[in-house]
């Protein structure tokens, strides 16, 4: 009987061992941490009392806070209750006011251009119009952070303002109804010529993917035969987004993107549904400010061979955060997990604490424009991808191909500062519209056919000496070609919008323009039937 008893006693007993072992350990670590939380209560409530001045509890909170998580990695961060409201505009698509992009150009509220399908726009708002009035008070001179508190209201408020329009004798009254504006993340959408379409996406929103579906099915109907996807600059957001949009183009069962944590509940897997564009030939575009959902798309396509990558190294974002809400509508963001390409790159750069360590740099022999595997970087992890290319790891997405981006001049630089391309193309339409809406139907066949004329060249120069820009030919001859196009791009805005701004801008985008000269390695790359 002794030795029927003795082994099952054995495993209760250790089972009792290891549930009093884990409870001791919770205990002990409950423990410690009270103990901090007293350690800090006692700091604040000492300072409080004998600090030199009065002391706001709620701000050394809330330094501490963002102390505590700046020294665990460079995204977990505090988000103040404003700055929650901010961010949740952003990423949900959409906020309530009266629907226009604007700027401060000389001290004047200027419409930069109304937003589709917003309450302005319905009203005949047109870009260039100059708010000088908000509910009878001047609004010359008013400071930038103070037009939302302004302008933006719940919806079915109402706010009164005048207008002068160029070219008009009399101010504009108008009596705005506020509604919901859609924030719209996928910038333009156009067929670049006869076969190749390009979507500029800005970041990944919750209305993102439907927003995505709905161009490229326009585009196709154009006769849309090769996709340029254009990330460059996206920092991200949605995971989900960042899935489904991938997914259009990889087939069905292959894995996206995974998270390791060392909590087994956050570790997932995102594996494709498939899509409807699984055999378009794809270019996508990168460059370092790529990152996050930018980069879980960019990886996927690279290591499953589903199209080239082009551009320059993405930013490195690979943590992923969870977001907890506080009681007095504040947050904060903790790092739970890292993402991982499928063929197992960490998305994620080298870090310390808050910090990021100095990136390596890309090299290459000779032209602008040559394949990451002639880089003479050797520090970078050695991945391979579904078809046995070697890809890189070390924190970012390398593309297929690295094409830097044009270095502009220290003269133009300062003319874009200071909005004076705008200002100029402004000036210019202020009495040319109607003659170029008449002479150009199209954003393409302005792009191919209109000259920026002297005068506004003139014109552009003169406002950069009364800005005390000091004029250098050497500089201003080097980057002519990227001055008149961003003039003539903002021309194109003013009539047609992002699209009709994208369409021109793309004309002399380096970049761009060879990444669309690729389209046959990536056909050979996937495997594609054309």
């Amino acid at each position: 009987m002794k030795k029927y008893f003795v082994f099952p006693l054995s495993i209760i007993l250790l089972a009792i061992g290891v549930f009093a072992g884990m409870k001791i350990q919770n205990a002990v670590s409950d423990d410690k941490l009270n103990q901090q939380l007293r350690k800090y209560k006692d700091a604040l409530e000492i300072t409080s009392r004998y600090y030199v001045d009065d002391v706001d509890s709620q701000k050394l909170t809330e330094d501490a806070i963002k102390g505590m998580l700046e020294g665990l990695d460079p995204h977990s961060v505090y988000i103040s209750a404003e700055q929650l409201k901010r961010v949740n505009e952003d990423f949900q698509g959409s906020f309530e006011g009266i629907g226009v992009e604007f700027d401060i150009v000389n001290d004047t509220l200027t419409i930069v251009s109304p937003i589709s399908g917003g309450p302005s726009e319905k009203l005949g708002i047109l870009a260039g119009d100059k708010i000088v009035k908000i509910d009878g008070q001047s609004s010359v001179k008013i400071a930038r952070d103070d037009v939302p508190k302004k302008l933006k209201g719940p919806k079915g408020t109402k706010v009164n303002i005048t207008v002068i329009r160029p070219g008009l004798p009399e101010p504009l009254e108008f009596e705005i109804t506020r509604d919901k504006i859609p924030i719209y993340s996928v910038d333009a959408s156009f067929m670049f010529n006869d076969e190749i379409g390009y979507v500029k996406v800005s970041r990944f929103s919750a209305t993102t993917y439907e927003e995505f579906i709905k161009s490229l099915a326009e585009l196709k109907s154009k006769g849309m035969k090769k996709l340029v996807l254009d990330l460059r600059g996206d920092p991200g957001g949605f995971l989900d987004q960042a899935f489904k949009m991938a997914s259009e183009f990889i087939p069905a069962g292959k894995k996206i993107v995974y998270t390791k944590s060392r909590i087994s509940d956050f570790n997932e897997e995102f594996v494709s549904q498939g899509g409807n564009y699984t055999d378009i030939p794809l270019v996508v575009l990168v460059n370092g400010g790529s990152a996050s959902a930018s980069e879980i798309v960019s990886g996927a396509v690279q290591d499953w061979d589903r199209g080239l990558i082009v551009g320059e190294t993405t930013f490195g974002k690979g943590l992923v955060q969870r977001q907890f809400d506080l009681p007095d509508g504040s947050a904060f963001r903790v790092t739970t997990a890292r993402y991982y390409t499928p063929s197992g790159r960490l998305i994620q750069k080298p870090y310390d604490g808050a910090k990021y360590r100095a990136d390596s740099t890309e090299t290459g022999e000779g032209d602008n424009l040559y394949h990451s595997n002639d880089s003479r970087d050797t520090t970078k992890p050695v991945f391979r991808t579904n078809g046995g290319r070697t890809v890189y790891g070390g924190g970012g997405i390398t593309p297929d191909y690295v094409i830097k981006s044009d270095t502009l001049t220290q003269y133009s630089v300062q003319l874009r500062r200071l909005n004076l391309f705008y200002i100029a193309a402004e000036n210019f339409m202020s009495n040319n519209r109607k003659q170029i809406e008449q002479t150009y139907k199209s954003a393409r066949q302005l792009r191919d056919e209109f000259d920026v004329p002297q005068s506004v060249i003139d014109d552009l120069r003169k406002m950069a000496d009364e800005k005390d820009v000091p004029f250098n030919e050497e500089q201003f001859q080097a980057d002519l070609d990227f001055i008149k196009t961003s003039i003539k791009t903002q021309i194109a805005r003013d009539i047609w919008g992002n699209n009709g701004a994208y369409e021109v801008f793309l004309g002399t985008d380096e970049q761009f323009l060879k990444s669309a000269g690729l389209f046959e390695e990536a056909i050979e790359l996937a495997k594609l039937k054309q």
